[in-house]
């Protein structure tokens, strides 16, 4: 199994459609369909599935998928990692990050350090925190920013000064709109979304007891 088909193959269930990916690949359809077929064949498994709308993924090409795109990344990784063993102004950083406004650290962070290291490259991915420290464990990524406490035991850590801030969205005209603060009480009963992450961690720490009044939906 060759990096460069597995390129093809991302491109393709990207795409979702044969005609696109190969004018991308600047390679010829007939080819780019023997090469499918013939991963297809290696892996004794169908990757595609044909339909009005175009191609889409099999549950084995979703699988693929995913191992595909982290091969790919630890692949492009490395090979960045040594086109910089002898530049020390360049080189490259995988980054992860979490949902925090506490982002804009780093952002600062990143352009100070572009303007002394303009060489230097940066790649950001997004997830919440269970993806993203999955990817530092799978060496992924350098390092992470990440908004609930680090398991001491496996990784070393700064702590970002300030804390996230939370606010509730609504319509001008709902009466708490109207509210110089809003407390637990005022939301008990309403329908509620806010993502897992906040629910898990920061929604219940603010709750405490209360929590269980919320309707909350993630």
């Amino acid at each position: 199994m060759e990096i460069r088909v597995l390129r093809y193959f991302l491109e393709i269930a990207r795409a979702g459609n044969m005609s696109r990916a190969a004018e991308t690949l600047h390679v010829s359809q007939p080819a780019l369909s023997k090469q499918m077929k013939d991963l297809e064949q290696e892996l004794g498994k169908k990757l595609f599935r044909r339909g009005s709308a175009g191609l889409s993924l099999t549950d084995e090409g979703m699988l693929l998928r995913k191992r595909a795109e982290d091969i790919v990344d630890m692949v492009d990784k490395t090979a960045g990692e040594f086109a910089a063993l002898d530049d020390i102004a360049g080189g490259e950083a995988h980054i992860g990050c979490a949902e925090s406004y506490q982002i804009r650290y780093l952002a600062r962070t990143i352009r100070a350090f572009k303007k002394k290291y303009p060489l230097f490259r940066y790649h950001l991915t997004s997830g919440n925190t269970e993806q993203v420290v999955e990817r530092l464990d799978r060496g992924l990524i350098d390092f992470a920013v990440i908004a609930e406490p680090p398991n001491l035991s496996k990784y070393n850590y700064l702590e970002v000064p300030g804390v996230d801030r939370w606010g509730l969205v609504m319509p001008k005209a709902d009466p708490l709109a109207r509210k110089d603060c809003i407390r637990v009480g005022d939301l008990a009963g309403l329908p509620l979304i806010c993502s897992a992450q906040g629910m898990k961690f920061d929604i219940s720490r603010w709750c405490g007891e209360k929590a269980d009044a919320l309707n909350l939906k993630n």
